[in-house]
């Protein structure tokens, strides 16, 4: 079976024509060839992109997830291929209420009943990988259930193995795939995949998401964990109107501009505040509330995608992004040389004035005429030209925000997303280097050194009788001066660990005091 899927696969392949993607590719030029005799009547009309796209589509959802996990690897697409394989769908047709119930049942080792009060045998979505159904807890609360479609970790296992050998054999036969490294995306891929197998990780996200907006800017459902296993992921049902009905959320009274201004600022909260945020922000997973106390605010659903960032990689890209808005070009270029995304000996005039020349004319527009797209694409070849090395924890970062730039354009088509940005992210960059950051480090390590500190006099005497002992060998006279030197260096220890005590308790207080005064 695994060589007749293996079969099958080359022959979607080939009958789509998608040797034209490595025509001129070492070895992959004699298999062109060939195909142009062997097919030489199957004349192909549509685009090469279209074709890739239809091609992944009769493959099966687990070549559509590939198709787009690499729609966001716009550093190593052309942009029209990029652009078409955004367009994949994950919908596939919902398997039966008889293997839902008996997932559900294996896993918690009871009849359905016993677990669900009511469960709604009709599915509200349908994806690769898992299906939602609504049900009723025993205390009446509504939910949402999400439950692994049977027998899907295998099927995705074969088939990922089948794509890396693949890969194997396009790295290994075209020069074009040695720079693409198809083998560390398909490992990529795989990864995400193999997660999306657990939805205890899902709901653990989930959980993690809510705890960062406990102010309810952004609403997430809450998750109950007695209820969740593997197979099975119970949240609570969140009522709203999908983010793409913008005419039903007018209807509702939903300020649209204000809408769209929100999902800039949660979107910059999550990455910079946060480090951790929703990277599968599609129209799909996004609501809007409309009723009640939290009317206007959005809804996020489906946790199996998240990305997160290091403190080093929100500082430079928090950098990076001011100095575009003030379009200190210069400052960005040198912050790439200094995070590592490119390599040292990259001159700095050089790659400010590419920059420039990419970035400049994009300022000072509405964002209904900027195109990102072609911006990054722009990029992404400079960045090929200077070695720069795309950062994995990136990708998905890169993915969020052409999500993000497509919601803005829908919802407000004006809207200035520098302007909305910036303020944001002065702020962020002032608690980071500001005196923000340092009164927020002495709140941190205020108890530490409060514990240690009737200690430390006796450490410091005790490291300098050890140094005293271990040159007892020398002259007496040198001993002797060396041990009243380290009476005057133990002297001022204490001098300055007595002060630094007082310093940190006097910022202490003054945060204290600037707390009581907000």
């Amino acid at each position: 079976m695994h060589y007749l899927r293996l079969f099958y696969i080359l022959y979607v392949l080939a009958w789509a024509r998608l040797d034209e993607f490595l025509a001129n590719q070492g070895a992959f030029t004699l298999i062109h060839r060939v195909l142009n005799v062997v097919l030489f009547w199957r004349k192909q009309s549509a685009p090469r992109a279209v074709r890739l796209r239809m091609a992944l589509e009769k493959l099966g959802p687990i070549f559509v997830k590939f198709g787009q996990m690499l729609s966001t690897r716009r550093d190593l697409l052309p942009v029209d291929v990029a652009d078409e394989l955004a367009k994949l769908q994950d919908r596939v047709p919902p398997f039966p209420f008889a293997q839902v119930k008996t997932t559900i049942e294996n896993a918690f080792g009871l009849p359905i009943e016993q677990v669900y009060a009511e469960f709604d045998t009709a599915p509200v979505a349908s994806a690769s990988v898992a299906q939602v159904h609504f049900a009723t807890l025993a205390n009446g609360q509504e939910v949402a259930v999400k439950v692994l479609r049977p027998g899907i970790a295998k099927v995705i296992h074969q088939d990922i193995a089948l794509i890396k050998s693949l890969a194997w054999l396009v790295q290994a036969l075209s020069s074009e795939g040695k720079r693409l490294k198809p083998l560390d995306i398909v490992d990529e891929f795989a990864r995400h995949t193999e997660h999306e197998l657990d939805l205890t990780l899902e709901a653990a996200n989930c959980t993690q998401l809510a705890k960062n907006f406990p102010d309810k800017r952004l609403l997430i459902p809450e998750v109950y964990w007695d209820d969740c296993r593997k197979e099975v992921m119970t949240m609570q049902r969140m009522h709203g109107v999908p983010i793409s009905q913008i005419d039903v959320l007018r209807e509702k009274g939903i300020d649209i501009t204000q809408l769209a201004h929100d999902g800039v600022e949660i979107f910059f909260t999550q990455v910079f505040r946060d480090g951790f945020f929703h990277a599968d922000m599609h129209p799909g997973n996004i609501q809007v509330a409309t009723e009640g106390i939290h009317k206007g605010k959005y809804i996020a659903l489906d946790f199996g995608i998240m990305g997160s960032l290091s403190d080093t990689d929100k500082y430079y890209l928090a950098r990076n992004f001011l100095a575009f808005f003030n379009r200190d070009y210069r400052d960005v270029a040198v912050a790439h040389i200094e995070s590592g995304w490119v390599p040292p000996s990259t001159n700095v005039e050089e790659l400010e004035t590419a920059i420039r020349a990419i970035c400049e004319p994009i300022f000072d527009k509405p964002l209904k005429d900027i195109s990102f797209g072609r911006t990054l694409l722009s990029l992404f070849q400079m960045s090929r030209r200077f070695g720069v090395i795309i950062q994995p924890q990136l990708v998905m970062l890169q993915k969020t925000l052409l999500n993000i730039e497509g919601l803005g354009r829908e919802l407000d088509p004006n809207i200035d997303l520098w302007q909305t940005a910036k303020p944001f992210l002065k702020k962020w960059m002032s608690e980071q280097v500001g005196w923000r950051s340092i009164l927020k480090s002495v709140q941190k390590e205020l108890p530490f050194v409060l514990k240690n500190a009737p200690e430390m006099p006796r450490l410091v005497h005790q490291f300098l009788q050890q140094n005293i002992q271990a040159q007892q060998h020398t002259p007496q006279q040198t001993k002797l001066a060396e041990l009243i030197q380290a009476q005057h260096r133990h002297a001022k220890w204490q001098k300055w660990t007595s002060l630094s005590i007082a310093v940190l308790v006097l910022l202490q207080l003054a945060s204290l005091i600037i707390i009581l005064v907000k």
